[in-house]
């Protein structure tokens, strides 16, 4: 996976009891996923990569390295991503986002020690994770069949033709320097790997079906973020309806007439 896809399938671990719930059993068809069958032959091949070779390095990883140091790791990388994530807000039509997105990138270069420490999140500007499969969502571009890409991971045929701009709309892509380059590239597959560990886990404890939940968290998270870049989230009403009958409010209605017209007699 890259960064990109690791990111994006972080969120699990906040959703994963709704999808545990909502989860499809093997042998009932998703219209959502008619390609079911190749996506679980390649998502059997990324586990399989991913237990022999992610997951234990990024377990050492997490063991050797203190959490301070590994916070800065993933707030330096998180520093480079808000560079692309805020030019998508701006081709995404929002232009404050993406105005806070560069601002947050000058606040933690410069106070933040390179990205080290978020700063900007300490004075109320969070971190919004973008990415051009988002913004072809905005732009009208149905997300079309789920799709298991490869060491990539979870997507869809729109998110997966973003990836390609993903990759090469990246800071570190355009690095010169190849080792760097490399290098870099290196350090964030295993700072967001290492990050997905706990989510990891509560998959293979809680899911009767590991795919289906995977694949159900992930389309309803981006479902989830999608809707809030078109702004289609709405407030539910949370007022209780009034129960009683006509009769008792005529009744209560009239009390209280009589009673304000006694008191203005006296």
């Amino acid at each position: 996976m890259t960064m990109t896809h690791l990111t994006r399938f972080a969120p699990l671990a906040a959703t994963a009891l709704l999808a545990a719930g909502c989860a499809t059993v093997p042998g009932e068809p998703d219209p959502r996923d008619p390609l079911e069958g190749m996506n679980r032959s390649v998502y059997q091949f990324n586990d399989t990569v991913d237990r022999a070779l992610f997951r234990p390095v990024a377990k050492t990883y997490q063991a050797v390295v203190p959490v301070p140091v590994r916070d800065c790791v993933s707030n330096f990388y998180g520093n480079l991503r808000d560079v692309w994530a805020s030019v998508n807000f701006f081709l995404q039509g929002r232009v404050p986002d993406g105005i806070n997105g560069f601002g947050r990138v000058l606040m933690n270069t410069t106070v933040g020690g390179l990205g080290c420490f978020d700063a900007a999140a300490t004075v109320g500007v969070p971190r919004q994770p973008n990415d051009f499969g988002l913004t072809l969502g905005v732009w009208g571009l149905d997300s079309g069949p789920y799709l298991v890409l490869p060491i990539f991971g979870p997507s869809t045929v729109r998110d997966g033709a973003g990836l390609i701009v993903d990759v090469n709309g990246g800071v570190i892509d355009h690095i010169e320097n190849v080792r760097l380059r490399n290098s870099l590239w290196g350090g964030s597959l295993l700072d967001a790997r290492s990050r997905l560990l706990d989510a990891g886990e509560m998959v293979d404890d809680l899911a009767l079906d590991p795919y289906s939940f995977v694949r159900d968290a992930y389309l309803q998270r981006r479902d989830s973020v999608l809707n809030a870049r078109r702004g289609n989230t709405t407030v539910p009403d949370y007022s209780l309806p009034d129960y009683g009958d006509d009769e008792s409010k005529d009744s209560s209605s009239q009390e209280s007439k009589d009673s304000n017209t006694s008191q203005e007699s006296k």
